[in-house]
C-alpha cells in the first residue's frame, strides 16, 4: 500500500458515515503548525477582537510549511485514496471562532463533485467547548434521511431545528469529535457540522480538495472560480504557489488552467 493510503476499513467507514478521524496523526508538528498559523494572522494585520469570528482565506498558501504539509503522504494519500490521485487542491481557510457555530452544509447535496475537508483544531476542544459535530451518512444525496436533514439546516439558510424538531441546535444527535492539538479530521462537504459552546477564541485552519473536474462540475467549476477571484482577486497565494514542486502542481493545474482560460490571475 502506497504511504498515507487509507486501508480497505477506513474507505468502508468514510464511505458509510462520511469523515475519519486522526488522533495524534500531527502532534510531533503541531507547535511548528500553530506558529504558522499566527505568523500569518499577524503578517496579514487581522487582529481578533474576541466579539466576533475571524476568517482569512486563502490561509495555508501564505505559509511555505503549511502549503508544503499538503504534500505530506498523511494528508496526500486519505485524500488520492477517496478522490483518485489526479485530485485537485481547492483553497485553505483560517479561522478564529466565536462561540456556537450553528447547522450548515459547505456544499449542497447535489453539487456535482466529490470534495473533502482536512481541518485542524489548535485548541483542545470538547462537545461543551466547541469541538466539531458531523450528523454521519448526511452527505447522501437522495437518501430520504439526508434530504430531511439539509431541508432544515440547508447552506446559507436559517436553521429551523427548534422550528421543525423543537430542539436546540445543540440537541440535534451527532457525533461530538473531541480533539486534541495535533488531530486531524477528514469530512465530505456534504457532511453537516456544527459546533457549540466554544470559547471567543478557537483556532481551527482547514485543507480543501476536490476530484479532477469533468462535464457539468467542470462547467461549476468555471462559475465558481469567477466568484473566487472576484472576492480574493487570487486562486492561490504566492507561497504555495513558488514553493511547487512536481506533484504538487498536478494538483494545482487544472484550477490553474481553467483560470487562465478565463482571464483570471492565479496569484497577486
Amino acid at each position: 500500500m502506497a504511504p498515507g493510503r487509507l486501508s480497505a476499513q477506513q474507505l468502508a467507514f468514510y464511505r458509510t458515515f462520511g469523515f475519519l478521524r486522526f488522533p495524534g496523526l500531527f502532534a510531533a508538528e503541531i507547535e511548528a503548525i500553530t506558529a504558522a498559523y499566527e505568523r500569518i494572522f499577524a503578517d496579514s494585520g487581522r487582529v481578533h477582537d474576541h466579539r466576533q469570528a475571524l476568517y482569512l482565506i486563502p490561509f495555508a498558501d501564505r505559509s511555505e510549511y503549511l502549503s508544503g504539509l499538503i504534500d505530506d503522504p498523511r494528508i496526500a494519500g486519505p485524500v488520492a485514496s477517496i478522490l483518485g490521485s489526479d485530485y485537485n487542491y481547492a483553497a485553505s481557510d483560517g479561522n478564529y471562532y466565536v462561540g456556537d457555530t450553528k447547522w450548515r452544509s459547505d456544499h449542497h447535496l447535489d453539487t456535482p463533485f466529490h470534495s473533502v475537508k482536512i481541518a485542524f483544531y489548535l485548541d483542545p476542544v470538547t462537545r461543551d467547548t466547541g469541538c466539531l459535530r458531523l450528523i454521519p451518512g448526511s452527505f447522501r444525496h437522495g437518501d430520504a434521511f439526508a434530504d430531511a436533514l439539509h431541508a432544515v439546516v440547508a447552506i446559507s439558510a436559517k436553521n429551523r431545528s427548534r422550528e421543525v424538531w423543537g430542539v436546540h441546535g445543540s440537541d440535534v444527535p451527532a457525533l461530538a469529535i473531541e480533539s486534541q492539538p495535533g488531530d486531524m479530521v477528514l469530512f465530505n462537504h456534504k457532511t453537516k457540522p456544527s459546533a457549540w459552546g466554544g470559547s471567543s477564541k478557537r483556532r481551527m485552519f482547514t485543507y480543501n480538495f476536490e476530484e479532477r473536474m469533468a462535464g457539468a462540475a467542470l462547467a461549476y467549476l468555471r462559475t465558481w472560480l469567477t466568484d473566487i477571484h472576484a472576492r480574493q482577486n487570487v486562486i492561490y497565494g504566492e507561497a504555495m504557489l513558488r514553493t511547487a514542486g512536481p506533484e504538487r502542481r498536478r494538483h494545482l493545474e487544472q484550477r490553474l488552467q481553467v483560470a487562465a482560460e478565463q482571464g483570471l490571475g492565479a496569484a497577486p
